[in-house]
């Protein structure tokens, strides 16, 4: 029974390929593929995030030789250590918590997706209630501001840097708030309760139907990546690239295939290198207390 229990373990860490972390840690789903949990920050509330992420799951489950399960966090800091741990083999995180991954434990980024324009980059959106007296960004002394999680880079590392670039900052805000999502902050704007926020482009498209108004976009943004582990299957690594980079977004069979697909992954994929996101790395390093304390 022991020489078979060990035969098992080779034979999968063998079928698996190079890299994988523990044989302990392999399961089995009942489809015979062996389980990657891969992980994703909280952008949104926990049913959107389900409803966006599910069918990407599906999607590489059908294309590859393993079966996809989301593992979803409570907050951005557990879906960096659930990928430090070994937890999710594979997670799609944000330009800061992936630098904040590499520092830590040398994430390395695969792929990033592309935008509607097929280019590999995102914005931070301001926003204000379509009927904000706000006119410029010098306006917002004396405001309200929320920001994101503060290891959010649309929602706070980005729009925090935005401000200071255009002379504004934290102690010209009448107050600011880092709230854990950026459907948060949407909501604390339509609210009322805040005067002004920035969320990513994607968010700020979808609720700009309720209510409202842009008011200014920071430099293009590189792309969130998809992040591995260096311990992570090189199989693995392969199988999910080709899955990803074979999408075409021309296709109207895999147009119909991704409406309900998160709105950052419907337009495929490029590969990603840690060059993509020195200007990230940059940006943090230039901010001695950390943006999520003090920035700027």
């Amino acid at each position: 029974m022991k020489f078979l229990n060990w035969l098992l373990i080779v034979v999968l860490l063998t079928w698996c390929g190079a890299g994988t972390v523990f044989a302990s840690e392999i399961e089995i789903s009942s489809d015979g593929k062996p389980i990657v949990y891969f992980g994703v920050i909280p952008r949104y509330n926990p049913m959107v995030m389900y409803r966006n992420y599910q069918p990407i799951m599906d999607y590489l489950t059908e294309k590859t030789s393993y079966h996809f399960e989301l593992k979803l966090s409570r907050n951005y800091t557990e879906a960096v250590d659930f990928l430090r741990t070994g937890v999710t083999q594979i997670a799609s995180l944000g330009d800061v918590t992936f630098v904040e991954a590499y520092k830590s434990f040398g994430a390395i980024p695969i792929l990033k997706p592309l935008n509607v324009h097929l280019q590999p980059f995102y914005r931070s959106i301001i926003i204000l209630p379509e009927d904000s007296p706000v006119e410029g960004l010098s306006d917002l002394r004396g405001k309200k501001f929320a920001f994101g999680s503060p290891h959010s880079t649309s929602g706070n590392l980005i729009p925090r840097h935005h401000l200071y670039t255009h002379g504004i900052t934290l102690f010209d805000l009448g107050g600011y708030e880092n709230l854990e999502s950026h459907d948060a902050v949407v909501k604390a704007v339509l609210k009322g309760k805040a005067d002004a926020g920035a969320v990513k482009d994607v968010v700020a498209q979808r609720y700009l139907k309720h209510g409202l108004r842009f008011l200014d976009s920071s430099d293009r943004i590189p792309s969130v990546p998809i992040v591995v582990r260096k311990e992570t299957s090189a199989k693995l690594v392969k199988e999910i690239k080709q899955a990803l980079l074979a999408i075409d977004a021309s296709d109207q069979d895999m147009i119909d295939r991704m409406k309900n697909w998160d709105p950052e992954f419907r337009y495929g994929f490029t590969e990603a290198t840690i060059d993509d996101y020195r200007q990230i790395i940059e940006i943090m390093d230039g901010i001695s207390e950390g943006c999520g304390v003090r920035c700027h």
